[in-house]
């Protein structure tokens, strides 16, 4: 075996333990990155190409929706926006057994189009949801399961932060993954309240009806939260008609819900301060994890780890949809470990390589926008996937009184039809293709 590649084998290693100690996945890549550069090339390589490394990572003009679209997020979840919205969707479906459950679903949707974060979904909805459905008597089980399983909508309904990082990755264009990313987002609301659905039908004391409402209470609840579909509109459908691309969008979509908020009485300078804050604290962290990536990635590419992972695949004789399925199976397990950013950060170099040179009956550019929604997918999975499950462990640090335990049971019936979302996005690519095809 190559002196090089056993190089790069061994710094795969060190991250890995690095990760599994828990050491920041930014700060294992730059060391990871940097030290393995300077065993191959020489210390002086590496700091001749650290001088203009990160100018020519931030830079490119695809990055700059990132923070656009976390300051919107910091806007939406700081004005009370999940309220209105889970107000809306409980007055409709609160009356259905289980319809408490399915309103937090669908306000985790409606959130995660403004917010683009998994985790900032699944927080934010917890504290809005969990009281009203532990004023119901829901299940503890259910109430934390439904809210830790919502959550992981917000990576996949557009606009997505980690989408956003798929595309700059592959090289593929960011309206073409967000047309893509629309309807196996919507699926995944939908399947969720199935779920939810068949759940209170086997166990109906889980899921009690909620209050019944008047017409007048239900046409008040939906008029609050038009301004926020008008808002989710004219940002997506704006990037879809061609309007403005992504980075204008994100900053007009910021501006509107910054407005909102003034309209409404809840932007106080404190409110957009606060904001600001964390939106510099945010982007900051998502850029060293992208500065730790690319310097690992040229490591790992020295080492020749990439292209020699996927020789082995396409040398192995396996059917190209076995080798997918290892792949999404090696997300799972990563999910465990670590956040969705740094899965694709992580994964993504080692396996589009793999997957360029595959036969799956589509071209390279179909086949970008198919492997990342369908490894996005596989992401949220990892999110509520035990033991680790990020949005899990969220939701356990607001319901301190439920046990992990009963958390992961009530997440068991979400984690399985995610599987079956993943099979059918896997046999039918059309779900995914669809739009941006008939858009295009």
């Amino acid at each position: 075996m190559d002196s090089s590649l056993v190089i790069g084998l061994g710094g795969l290693g060190v991250l890995l333990a690095l990760i599994v100690i828990r050491v920041p996945i930014a700060y294992s890549m730059i060391v990871v990155g940097l030290g393995g550069a300077a065993i191959l090339s020489g210390p002086q390589i590496v700091l001749y190409q650290l001088k203009d490394l990160a100018y020519a990572q931030f830079s490119i003009y695809d990055v700059s929706v990132v923070p656009m679209f976390v300051l919107m997020g910091n806007f939406a979840s700081r004005i009370g926006l999940s309220r209105d919205l889970f107000n809306a969707a409980n007055a409709w479906l609160g009356r259905f057994r289980g319809g408490v459950a399915m309103a937090a679903v669908a306000a985790c949707a409606g959130f995660g189009a403004v917010c683009g974060s998994s985790l900032a979904t699944a927080s934010t909805m917890g504290q809005v949801a969990l009281p009203e459905l532990r004023r119901l008597n829901y299940a503890p089980s259910l109430a934390t399961g439904t809210l830790a399983a919502g959550g992981t909508l917000g990576i996949l309904i557009p606009p997505s932060v980690v989408l956003v990082i798929y595309a700059i990755i592959v090289e593929a264009n960011i309206v073409t993954m967000f047309m893509a990313s629309l309807i196996p987002g919507l699926l995944a609301m939908v399947m969720f309240m199935i779920t939810i659905s068949i759940y209170c039908w086997f166990r109906p004391e889980a899921g009690p009806v909620g209050d019944p409402l008047t017409a007048q209470q239900r046409r008040n609840a939906t008029v609050a939260v038009l301004p926020v579909l008008v808002i989710f509109g004219l940002v997506i459908g704006g990037i879809y008609a061609g309007a403005f691309n992504p980075t204008p969008a994100a900053a007009v979509g910021a501006f509107l819900v910054a407005l909102y908020g003034l309209a409404r009485g809840r932007m106080s300078g404190a409110t957009f301060i606060g904001a600001l804050l964390d939106t510099a604290k945010t982007t900051g962290m998502i850029y060293l994890i992208l500065l730790g990536a690319e310097l690992l990635k040229i490591f790992l590419a020295r080492g020749g780890v990439p292209q020699a992972a996927a020789d082995a695949m396409l040398s192995s004789g396996l059917h190209p949809y076995v080798i997918l399925l290892l792949l999404l199976l090696a997300l799972i397990i990563l999910g465990c470990l670590m956040d969705s950013l740094s899965m694709i950060l992580l994964a993504i170099p080692f396996f589009w390589p793999v997957l360029v040179g595959l036969d799956f009956g589509m071209d390279e550019e179909s086949l970008k926008i198919w492997f990342g929604v369908i490894a996005l997918v596989v992401v949220e999975l990892g999110l509520i996937t035990p033991p680790v499950g990020l949005n899990v462990f969220i939701i356990n640090a607001i319901a301190t009184d439920v046990p992990m335990s009963q958390t992961f049971k009530g997440v068991f019936p979400f984690f399985l039809t995610e599987l079956v979302r993943v099979a059918l996005l896997v046999s039918f690519p059309a779900i995914i293709l669809f739009l941006p095809r008939l858009l295009s």
